[in-house]
Parts: C-alpha cells; sequence; structure tokens
C-alpha cells in the first residue's frame, strides 16, 4: 500500500517500517492488518504515515557546487533564452523549505533577475513540513543554518522569536503546495518550468519507481531545461529523455530536445 501510494520501498526492509509505524499503531490500538483496514476507510491518516516515514533533514545553501553553478552557468543562459514570461524553478521534496527559499537569494544574489520576473514552486508529499515551509521561520538553534554564509543570513533573514525568520522580498518569489511525486496529473499542474531540483529523493525508490517519477519531471521541463539530482543518484544509463552535463565541480541533467542538439557549456 505504502509503494503503491508514494514509491518508498520497504519490501525488504519490514524491520525499519515496523520502528517507524509501531508507536502509531499503539496509539490507536491497532495490529498491522487493522492499521491497512483503518487507513482504507480514513484517507486522512496516509498524512499521518507520511510524516512517520519520510526523512526532512535539509539545510540552506546545500551542495554549494550545484548552486553555483545553477547560478553562474544556467541561469545566465537562461535569461538570453526566456523573453515575454517568468523564469520558472520547481524544487521537488523541497521539505521545510530551505532549498527553495536558497535558490531564491541566490537568483536576487545574482541582480540578473527584476522583482516579479522569477517563479519558484516548492513542493512536498509530507504536508506537515509544507505548512513550516509557508512560515518561512526557522528556530536560531537549528542545523538549518549549518553551511549558510553569514551576509545572506544578515542580508535576508531578520531575528523574531527567538528565530530567523525570511525577509518578504524571498518569500514573495516562492510559493508552496503538497504534491505526490507519482501522481501524473499534480505534477502537470505544476505547469512548464526551466530547472527543476530533486535532490536525494530518487535513493528511497526502485528503479521502476524511479522511472515514473522522472518521467513527470521530464513532461514538466522545457525543452532543453535543466535537472539536478543528488550525488548519489543517477539517470545516466536509463534512457529517459536526459543528457548528462558534466562541469568542474559537480555535474546535472539537461532534457534533450527534438533536434537532439550537442549540450553546450560555459564557465565552470
Amino acid at each position: 500500500m505504502i509503494y503503491n501510494y508514494c514509491g518508498l520501498h520497504y519490501k525488504d526492509r519490514l524491520t525499519s517500517l515496523k520502528e517507524k509505524i509501531s508507536k502509531r499503531l499503539l496509539e490507536l490500538g491497532l495490529t498491522s492488518e487493522g492499521y491497512c483496514m483503518y487507513i482504507q476507510t480514513t484517507p486522512m491518516e496516509w498524512e499521518v504515515l507520511v510524516e512517520l516515514l519520510t526523512i526532512n533533514e535539509t539545510y540552506f545553501y546545500r551542495e554549494e557546487n550545484q548552486l553555483n553553478e545553477c547560478c553562474h552557468t544556467i541561469l545566465p543562459l537562461l535569461k538570453t533564452k526566456i523573453r515575454n514570461r517568468p523564469l520558472r524553478i520547481w524544487s521537488a521534496a523541497c521539505s521545510t523549505g530551505e532549498e527553495p527559499y536558497t535558490l531564491a537569494m541566490l537568483i536576487q544574489e545574482t541582480g540578473k533577475f527584476l522583482p516579479g520576473t522569477v517563479e519558484i514552486v516548492g513542493t512536498d508529499i509530507n504536508q506537515k513540513v509544507i505548512r513550516k515551509a509557508e512560515k518561512g521561520w526557522y528556530h536560531q538553534s537549528s542545523f538549518a543554518f549549518r553551511r549558510i554564509p553569514d551576509h545572506l543570513l544578515n542580508k535576508y533573514f531578520t531575528i523574531e522569536n527567538g528565530g530567523y525568520q525570511i525577509k518578504p522580498s524571498i518569500q514573495r518569489m516562492v510559493r508552496f503546495q503538497h504534491l505526490n511525486l507519482l501522481n501524473e496529473n499534480k505534477c502537470a499542474q505544476i505547469g512548464e518550468v526551466d530547472v527543476i531540483f530533486c535532490r536525494n529523493v530518487l535513493i528511497y525508490f526502485d528503479q521502476k519507481t524511479i522511472k515514473r517519477v522522472i518521467q513527470n519531471l521530464h513532461r514538466s521541463l522545457a525543452p532543453g531545461g535543466y535537472l539536478f539530482l543528488g550525488h548519489a543518484e543517477s539517470i545516466t544509463d536509463m534512457d529517459l529523455g536526459f543528457q548528462k552535463v558534466d562541469a568542474a565541480k559537480t555535474f546535472y541533467y539537461r532534457k534533450e530536445t527534438e533536434q537532439n542538439e550537442t549540450v553546450s557549456h560555459i564557465g565552470g
């Protein structure tokens, strides 16, 4: 049931699954079999279960080399390509919002895009983390700040109630929504985007599910659009319509066009 709903593969990790849900079963006074019946008659329980199963460890300025490649190589290319519409970026599996907010800050730092000309969409299957992301407030002691440069922290946050609040100018660049990456129709509703960040998500899926997710992402990318995965994730040999781009300190993928263009790379 979990696999069919969100693609998480626990068939070979039943002990781990038991550890994650045992407390919830005790709260409800149910056996595993009883819980299966309960979740079928109580669809809202999926939100509770997803919170128990998903890992939401993230932080600002994560994987600096990828961020630099996006801002210093890809964005200048897109700036010349995009004329009469906003730049659109999708942060898939955004957790509590650190990734899309980081992208918004760095894009603003480039000075290449005027206010209102960038749209960043952050999505996650976990509704609880989406609600936190929308608030844009993070506790001062949070590990979320362990890599962020001081100048970004000082420039784009204000200190409020023992934590850091992202400034409205950055919040306005990002919108959040609940989304299951296996849901083709919901993914299609995101609309066409120029760049997708879907990092450290595929490691939890089997090959069949990876293909489904990547196909949904591929459909949403504009021709020649860019896809960033985690460093431990690869789709190079899966023939899913992407060309790998090797940069000096990282790699990413470019959606193949109908003309099967040769990938160009500037800077590094």
